[in-house]
């Protein structure tokens, strides 16, 4: 059987990598209109598009195992190994993490309490605001091996990666704010509720965290070529 990104490989992996980029960044785009189908009510949706977010991370696992299986074929790379699976690994979790969000809010139908529904998109917006900067490093860095990893092609890649940890602390602060306004709702919210808010506000800043922690990665690799 033919493999599914066979003509994107050549001799470099970098390509098949931001391949991977983009299908989690459409997994974590998803979210959106998820997170709009769970304040609309609208719980007939969320089914329909967990189906959906359950193919592109499927779709994201295929190049993932084809990536793997092309580095452990190659006795030559312009950066580690080592580091280049841990990398393919943060962007597995950033899927992975969105397909979890999309389960949990199939386990029950779940109202979200009016005074938190702007926060949490304001909260979902910095979310991709993270992924989409970790998208656009990512991109750039495949650029780089024609450069041995060096110039204003290097420099543009680390100015990415500061930006992406500045909006990810923009998350951590999002984050704690909307998880006080979440449990400043006992005595007007279940508890259970309460708990499942808090599991989708911990969800999210998760993603953040794993696009960051690939961000620093980068780093690494184009320190150290």
């Amino acid at each position: 059987m033919k493999s599914l990104i066979g003509d994107l490989f050549g001799t470099s992996p970098f390509g098949p990598i931001v391949e991977h980029s983009k299908k989690v960044h459409e997994c974590v785009e998803m979210l959106w209109p998820i997170m709009e189908a769970l304040i609309g009510e609208d719980y007939a949706t969320i089914r329909q598009l967990h189906s959906k977010m359950s193919r592109l991370e499927h779709e994201a696992d295929l190049i993932k195992n084809e990536v793997r299986a092309f580095l452990s074929q190659r006795t030559f790379l312009p950066v580690d190994r080592s580091q280049l699976i841990a990398f393919l690994s943060r962007q597995e979790q950033m899927a992975d993490l969105a397909e979890d969000f999309t389960v949990i809010l199939t386990l029950r139908d779940t109202r979200i309490h009016p005074s938190i529904q702007e926060l949490f998109l304001e909260f979902l917006n910095q979310v991709f605001q993270v992924s989409g900067t970790f998208l656009t490093a990512s991109v750039e860095f495949k650029n780089l091996a024609g450069t041995a990893f060096g110039g204003a092609e290097a420099r543009a890649v680390l100015e990415h990666i500061k930006e992406l940890s500045n909006e990810e602390w923009k998350c951590d602060k999002m984050s704690r704010r909307l998880s006080r306004e979440v449990f400043a709702l006992e005595g007007e919210e279940t508890i259970l509720n309460i708990l499942f808010y808090e599991k989708l506000v911990k969800i999210l800043g998760d993603i953040a965290d794993q696009a960051q922690k690939a961000g620093e990665l980068l780093e690494v690799m184009i320190a150290k070529p």
